[in-house]
């Protein structure tokens, strides 16, 4: 029995009715286009951005796309590699020609990115629906090949990202280092730049503190009740080995909600 897209697709709990799959392949834009080309050493970023910009021709592109997107890659021959899912939050602008979309990148089969591979059976077809692809074949699962730690100063992370740390094997290291330590983290809310300077310490580690988020989106903070938690970001201010006293790391907190201004125009109440 050969395994398709859409077992995958409902094990994430997307609804294959609604979901549209899009495949991209390596294309050079014209420099009068105002477009980005996509190349094999294309970054994330650059695919997102490649993404979320569309055809207004509804004959190209739905005139009301769904929430989630499915994004593949092309691979060689009819074979195509899953890139991410990415949720769309609407419509920017719309000039006539082009569309700008608010996609980010989302939790479904973040397990799968860059592993998953499908045959694609419509080599002149981009996009379908997902009932369409949830036929395709599922041609290979690669191995999870494991993330380097890339130490606590340059620790940055999204939503989607922190809880792949939690629990998906490829950041074992960053488990064991994040549970090395307490300290200070910060929250950005990146959709209007408010910021939340919380702490981790006593019995409670930074992997602790952060894996609350990852499960509730909030950590129970009052002040982050309510907010869309897939637009927060996480990194670390300073941290602590365990032993230090709890005044210490309370003075550190004090100081960095003075320093960033958080109680006055971020999310700190005290």
């Amino acid at each position: 029995m050969v395994l398709t897209l859409g077992p995958l697709l409902r094990d994430a709990n997307i609804d294959i009715a609604s979901a549209l799959v899009i495949r991209h392949a390596y294309t050079t834009e014209p420099e009068d286009s105002g477009l980005i080309g996509l190349h094999a050493e294309s970054t994330d970023a650059e695919i997102l951005e490649y993404t979320r910009v569309q055809s207004a021709n509804t004959k190209r592109f739905p005139a009301e796309p769904p929430r989630l997107w499915i994004v593949f890659v092309r691979e060689g021959g009819d074979q195509a590699r899953l890139w991410s899912v990415l949720e769309n939050r609407g419509e920017l602008s719309n000039d006539g020609t082009l569309r700008t979309f608010d996609v980010v990148q989302a939790e479904p089969m973040a397990d799968l990115r860059n592993r998953l591979v499908i045959g694609w059976r419509s080599p002149r077809s981009w996009r379908m629906n997902a009932s369409t692809a949830a036929t395709y074949p599922v041609t290979g699962i690669a191995d999870a090949e494991p993330v380097q730690f890339p130490g606590f100063d340059r620790l940055i992370a999204n939503y989607a990202q922190l809880q792949a740390i939690t629990r998906e094997h490829r950041y074992a290291s960053w488990r064991t280092a994040l549970s090395s330590v307490v300290g200070i983290y910060l929250i950005t809310d990146t959709r209007d730049g408010r910021q939340y300077v919380g702490k981790a310490d006593g019995e409670e580690n930074i992997r602790q503190r952060w894996t609350t988020y990852a499960s509730n989106g909030h950590g129970s903070n009052v002040e982050l009740r309510g907010l869309d938690p897939t637009s927060f970001q996480f990194s670390l201010l300073r941290v602590f080995d365990p032993a230090t006293p709890t005044r210490e790391i309370d003075a550190a907190e004090s100081h960095f909600k003075v320093a960033l201004g958080t109680r006055r125009h971020g999310l700190n109440r005290n």
